[in-house]
C-alpha cells in the first residue's frame, strides 16, 4: 500500500492547498522552500493554517526545516528554535523533522533528544478536550459509520478516563480515524495479519505495511498481531486482544487494574468496549 506524502513550496501552492490535501495521503511543511516563496512575516501563518485543515481532515502532517538549526554546531538550540518546535507541537503537527542538525551536525544524538524532550513537555499543555470538540465539529455530517465509531471510543476513552485505546485493526484506517481526533491517551494500533488462500490452495498473509506507517501519525503505536487458528470469530478477537493487552504491559502503557478502550470488529458488527486490564 503506497502513501503519498505532499509538500507546498509556492504561492501558488498555498492558494491551491485544500485540492492538494485532498489528493494527498500526508503532508509536510517544509517551511525552508516556501520561505523562498512567500512574504517571510507570512510564513507562521500558513503554517498554522496548513497544519489545522491537515488536523480536520484527519492526514499526518510533518513539520520540517530549521527546527533545530544552531544544533548543527552548538549543543544547545537557541530559545526561539525550542519555542518553534513546542509551537508546532501545538498546532497540532504529528512529526517534527531534522535535517542537517543530523545529517551533518556535531551533536546528531543529543539533537534528537533534545527535540523528542521538547515534544513531550508541549503534549503536556494540550488540552485534549478543546481539541476534540474542534474536530468534531468539522467533522463531515452525516459520519461514516467508521468514523462515528472512532470518535465515538475517543469520547468514551476521555469520560472514563482509560489509560488506553485498543484498535484492532487490517489495514489501518480505524486507528487513524481515533487517533484524528487527539485523545488524551495513546492508541496501541494492533495489526492482525490477515489470511488468504486462492484456487491452487496456496497462502498468503498481509505485509506489515499498516503498522510501519502509523508511526507518523501522532499519538499511534504500531504492533503487529500473532496470526490466529481459533475457529470463531470471537475466540480469535478475544485472543487478539488479550496478547496486544500483554504487549501494552510490558510497554508501560497500561497497568492491572486500569481501564482500557478496546475497538473491534466481531462478525459483521463494530464495537466499543470498555476493558479492566487483568
Amino acid at each position: 500500500m503506497l502513501v503519498s506524502y505532499v509538500q507546498v513550496e509556492n504561492q501558488e501552492g498555498v492558494a491551491n492547498f485544500d485540492d492538494i490535501l485532498a489528493n494527498s495521503d500526508a503532508f509536510m511543511v517544509a517551511r525552508g522552500d516556501l520561505g523562498m516563496e512567500i512574504p517571510i512575516e507570512k510564513i507562521f501563518f500558513a503554517q498554522k493554517v496548513m497544519i489545522f485543515k491537515c488536523n480536520q481532515q484527519g492526514k499526518p502532517v510533518v513539520t520540517a526545516t530549521q527546527m533545530l538549526e544552531s544544533m548543527i554546531k552548538s549543543p544547545r538550540p537557541t530559545r526561539a528554535e525550542a519555542t518553534d518546535v513546542a509551537n508546532a507541537v501545538l498546532d497540532g503537527t504529528d512529526c517534527v523533522m531534522l535535517s542537517g542538525e543530523t545529517a551533518a551536525g556535531a551533536y546528531p544524538e543529543l539533537a534528537v533528544q533534545t527535540m523528542s524532550s521538547i515534544c513531550l513537555m508541549a503534549e503536556t499543555y494540550v488540552d485534549h478536550g478543546a481539541v476534540f470538540k474542534l474536530i468534531t465539529a468539522a467533522a463531515p455530517v452525516p459520519m461514516s459509520p467508521l468514523e462515528s465509531l472512532a470518535s465515538s471510543a475517543v469520547r468514551t476513552a476521555n469520560v472514563s478516563k482509560a489509560s488506553l485505546i485498543l484498535v484492532l485493526t487490517r489495514g489501518g484506517t480505524t486507528a487513524r480515524l481515533v487517533a484524528k481526533y487527539r485523545p488524551a491517551m495513546p492508541v496501541l494500533n494492533c495489526v492482525v495479519p490477515e489470511l488468504k488462500t486462492d484456487n491452487d490452495f496456496d497462502w498468503t498473509c498481509s505485509d506489515e505495511a499498516p503498522a510501519r506507517q502509523s508511526q507518523i501519525v501522532r499519538g499511534l503505536i504500531p504492533m503487529l498481531s500473532a496470526a490466529t487458528a481459533k475457529a470463531s470469530d470471537t475466540e480469535a478477537t478475544e485472543e487478539a486482544v488479550s496478547f496486544a493487552l500483554d504487549y501494552a504491559k510490558k510497554l508501560g502503557l497500561c497497568k492491572s487494574g486500569d481501564s482500557v478502550v478496546a475497538v473491534h470488529r466481531l462478525s459483521a458488527s463494530s464495537l466499543v468496549r470498555i476493558l479492566t486490564v487483568d
